[in-house]
C-alpha cells in the first residue's frame, strides 16, 4: 500500500492533520516531513521497529546510523544529552533554527537508537509543522535527511517528487511546500570548543 499524502499549512498547521501524523506515528510508522532546510524522515524515538525500518530505507545498518533527534525546545534535550553551560547559552541564541548540536548521549536516550552511540545530534528547527508535531507527541522523534535519486540534486525539494519516490517505503509524507537545497550546519558540542562537523545552511564563525 502506498504511503499517505497530506498536504499542512507551513505557518498554521492544521490541528486534525497533526492529529493524524500523531497517529501515524504512534502505530510505528514512517513519517517524511518538512524542516527549516531539507525534507527529514522519522519517527517515535521509543519504537525499535520504526528506527530499524528508517535504517533500511536509508541502507544502513543500524549500528552504523547516525540519527538525530528533533525537539520541540530546550527544555528536552537535558532528558537525552549532558549540555555544558556553554552550549546551552549558544543553543539558546540560534535555535531555533538551521543548526544540529552533537551532544554526548546521557543514559535516558532510548536503546531503540544505535545503541553503541556516545553522543546525539539535536535539532530544533525552525518549523511549525515539525515543532507541533513534536509538541504534541510529547517527546523528541528521530530525524535523518532524506536524499534525492537525482544525480543532479542531492536533496529532493518537491513534495510531489518525494512522495514518488518514497511512497513504498514510509507510511505518510507531508506536503509542507517547497523544501531547503541545504542541510543544517552541524556543530560537536561535546566541549567547550565547537568545532563544525558540516558546514550548512547556518552561519557559523
Amino acid at each position: 500500500m502506498p504511503a499517505e499524502f497530506l498536504s499542512i499549512h507551513p505557518i498554521n498547521p492544521e490541528p486534525r492533520k497533526i492529529a493524524r501524523v500523531l497517529e501515524v506515528l504512534r502505530q510505528g510508522g514512517i513519517v517524511i516531513y518538512p524542516t527549516d532546510t531539507v525534507y527529514g524522515m522519522g519517527g517515535d524515538i521509543h519504537n525499535a521497529r520504526t528506527i530499524e525500518r528508517i535504517a533500511q530505507v536509508k541502507g544502513i545498518k543500524l549500528e552504523k546510523s547516525d540519527f538525530s533527534i528533533i525537539c520541540n525546545d530546550l527544555s528536552h534535550i537535558s532528558d537525552y544529552a549532558k549540555v555544558s553551560d556553554v552550549a546551552f547559552k549558544t543553543m539558546k541564541k540560534v535555535l531555533p533554527g538551521p543548526y544540529t548540536f552533537v551532544l554526548t548521549a546521557n543514559t535516558q536516550l532510548p536503546r531503540t537508537l544505535n545503541p553503541r552511540k556516545k553522543t546525539i545530534g539535536i535539532r530544533i528547527p525552525d518549523h511549525a509543522i515539525t515543532r507541533e508535531i513534536v509538541s504534541q507527541l510529547g517527546h523528541p522523534i528521530v530525524t535523518t535527511s532524506i536524499k534525492s535519486d537525482d544525480d543532479f540534486m542531492e536533496y529532493p525539494t518537491d513534495p510531489e517528487e518525494i512522495f514518488h519516490q518514497f511512497q513504498h517505503k514510509v507510511d505518510l509524507v507531508i506536503d509542507g511546500g517547497p523544501g531547503g537545497l541545504i542541510p543544517s550546519t552541524i556543530l560537536d558540542a561535546t566541549d567547550t570548543d565547537f568545532e563544525v562537523i558540516r558546514q550548512g545552511l547556518g552561519e557559523w564563525e
